[in-house]
């Protein structure tokens, strides 16, 4: 048999490469693929679209001509001092918010992991936060947080003045320990479960060694769990690309004067207030870009290839 045939032989049929090995896979996944395709690929490929035309909304049914503009709308973008101001009120917020969930999650998980009394109880009490509405929690840090709230009664002369919220300086900080302590729970949960995936002898083995339970913390839990810091540190970061809810809520819209606005909140503010849907397209496929940068940083500092 020649080299040609053996290898004609040997090539598994097109259906099979197409399908795999088990096509079964592939009908119970279908729904879901069907799924993310109208839910997120349509309309970010729509938004690209939108983002090199002339694009304004019209009356339902109505047929006018959206000519092509090249970068004009990034250009618009780009040149906006408060879409450039939005970028910089994300970064700050990632600062804070990625490495102080990180830190935070962890280590309540690791204590949590080791009680043995209110385990259910106190796992509970972190998850309630985060499966609470924005709506309802944002009353209580507004009563926290404002100019006669708590915080500043137990701060006395040390509180900020002007206030957290309708600060310039504080607001976008606040609105990130907000969101941590949000999201807290959720993470809580992940770190939960990687724990249970590293081997006890390792620690036994530290143990016998000489290594202190912060010494063990260090050499075995953290890099036991390195997959899932680089889920939660992902995670988080497209939580801050998506911030909206907690800027509009809890400063009015962005305030005080631009200096808790994120790109969701101009994005809305440029395409449904203003009437610019092509600029504010523009905006989300930067922000797109920049989380999916991240990501791919992400990737090759926390991830693994195992």
């Amino acid at each position: 048999m020649s080299a040609t045939t053996a290898g004609a032989v040997d090539r598994p049929p097109l259906l099979r490469r197409v399908v795999g090995r088990q096509p079964l896979g592939i009908a119970f996944t279908l729904p879901y693929a069907l799924f993310l395709a109208a839910v997120f690929a349509y309309p970010l490929g729509y938004a690209v679209w939108m983002s090199f035309h002339d694009f304004f909304f019209t009356a339902p049914g109505a047929v006018v001509p959206h000519p092509f503009v090249g970068f004009d709308n990034y250009v618009t973008a780009l040149t906006d001092p408060a879409v450039l101001r939005s970028f910089r009120n994300v970064g700050v917020f990632l600062v804070i918010n990625v490495p102080l969930t990180v830190v935070l999650s962890l280590v309540l998980a690791n204590a949590l992991n080791a009680v043995t009394r209110l385990r259910t109880f106190l796992r509970i009490a972190y998850y309630v936060p985060y499966v609470t509405a924005s709506v309802a929690v944002v009353g209580v840090w507004l009563f926290l947080f404002n100019g006669d709230g708590l915080v500043n009664s137990v701060l006395g002369p040390l509180a900020p003045d002007p206030s957290w919220l309708v600060n310039s300086a504080w607001a976008m900080p606040v609105i990130a320990v907000f969101v941590t302590w949000k999201q807290l729970g959720f993470f809580i949960l992940l770190y939960l479960a990687a724990l249970q995936n590293v081997p006890k002898e390792l620690h036994e083995a530290a143990s016998v060694d000489g290594a202190g339970r912060f010494r063990r913390f260090l050499s075995v839990t953290v890099p036991g769990v390195r997959p899932a810091t680089f889920l939660v540190v992902l995670l988080a970061t497209i939580t801050g690309g998506n911030l909206f809810t907690e800027p509009y809520l809890l400063t009015g819209g962005g305030g005080p004067d631009g200096a808790s606005s994120s790109p969701v909140l101009v994005m809305y503010q440029r395409g449904v207030q203003q009437g610019n849907p092509d600029v504010a397209a523009a905006i989300g496929v930067v922000l797109v870009l920049i989380v999916l940068l991240l990501g791919l940083v992400q990737r090759r500092v926390f991830g693994r290839e195992d």
